[in-house]
This record gives C-alpha cells, structure tokens and sequence, in this order.
C-alpha cells in the first residue's frame, strides 16, 4: 500500500507554507540558510510535494547558490528546506523525497548540492561535511555544513570547494 505520491509541484503555496510552519516553527526564516533564499528563486524543476489523502505530506525545494569568488566560482544547490509532517515522519518520505530530486539533478548544470542539517541523517543520501574554507551569510555549526556532488562519481569536486557561498538567482 503506497502512503504517499511524489510528484513535481510549485515550489511555492499556501499549503506549503502551512506545512513548512507546522515542521520548524515560527523561527525558520531567522536561520541562516534563509539568507541564501531571500531575493533568490527556487528550482521549479526540482521542487516536490508529496501527496496522501490527508493533503500535503512532504516537500522538497532546491536554490541555486554559487561558491567562491568571481573567477573560481562554483554553482550549485542549496536543498532546503525538506519537510515532512509530524505524522508522516520516520516512514521514510523524507528519504524519498530526496532520491527522487537529487537522482533529477543536471549535473553539467549544478555540480554540488548543499544543506544545513544532521549528518546521519543525510549521509544516507550521500552528504558529508563540507570543506571548511566554505562559508555562509551568517552562522553555522560546521558540522551542519553538508554537501554532495550532484554526480556522485565526483566526489573530487566537493573537496575543492572554497569561499563565501552566495544567492545565484540568475542560474534559474
């Protein structure tokens, strides 16, 4: 029996918000991945909802970012955020939400995919910590700091990643 259906969606809705309030509080947009996301534009062809009979489950965005400085710059994603509502957690969605977007990622387009969160739980999708010369708009526990190559057969391009880390809404 199938608990829930992945599908391309709008990055962007009235349900989604309720959702994103309902997974991390009224403080969500004080962290400092949302400086990344402020004047910025998700990835339409990345964005995911996950659907059940109760309505909105899951969702998954992506947000292009460049790292470094002007002539070594990298482009990538920025995931986030990944939600799953209280009741749909530990089943797996969220896992699945993220195998279904980073598996459609261009990689000749975006090189890595970048997060702030929990290594164990994202390692599982291929994460691990990020270089430390890379740097966000405001703090962060380094241990957070987690990137992937969109490739995995790349992983060579996450450990020379370097710089201050950016919006890069002219990549959408």
């Amino acid at each position: 029996m199938t608990l829930y259906t992945i599908k391309h969606a709008a990055p962007a809705s009235e349900n989604l918000d309720a959702l994103l309030d309902i997974c991390f509080g009224p403080g969500r947009l004080a962290r400092t991945a949302e400086r990344l996301r402020e004047n910025n534009h998700p990835i339409a062809d990345y964005s995911y909802h996950a659907t059940n009979a109760d309505g909105l489950m899951g969702a998954i965005s992506f947000w292009p970012i460049a790292i470094g400085q002007a002539d070594t710059e990298a482009q990538g994603l920025l995931l986030g955020p990944l939600a799953v509502h209280p009741d749909m957690q530990g089943q797996g969605l969220g896992l699945a939400l993220m195998q279904e977007a980073l598996a459609n990622i261009d990689p000749t387009r975006f090189a890595f995919v970048l997060l702030v969160g929990d290594l164990p739980y994202y390692e599982r999708a291929g994460f691990a910590v990020a270089p430390a010369a890379v740097r966000l708009p405001g703090p962060v526990d380094p241990q957070r700091l987690l990137v992937r190559p969109s490739d995995l057969s790349q992983a060579d391009i996450c450990t020379a990643l370097g710089g201050p880390v950016r919006p890069a809404p002219e990549l959408c």
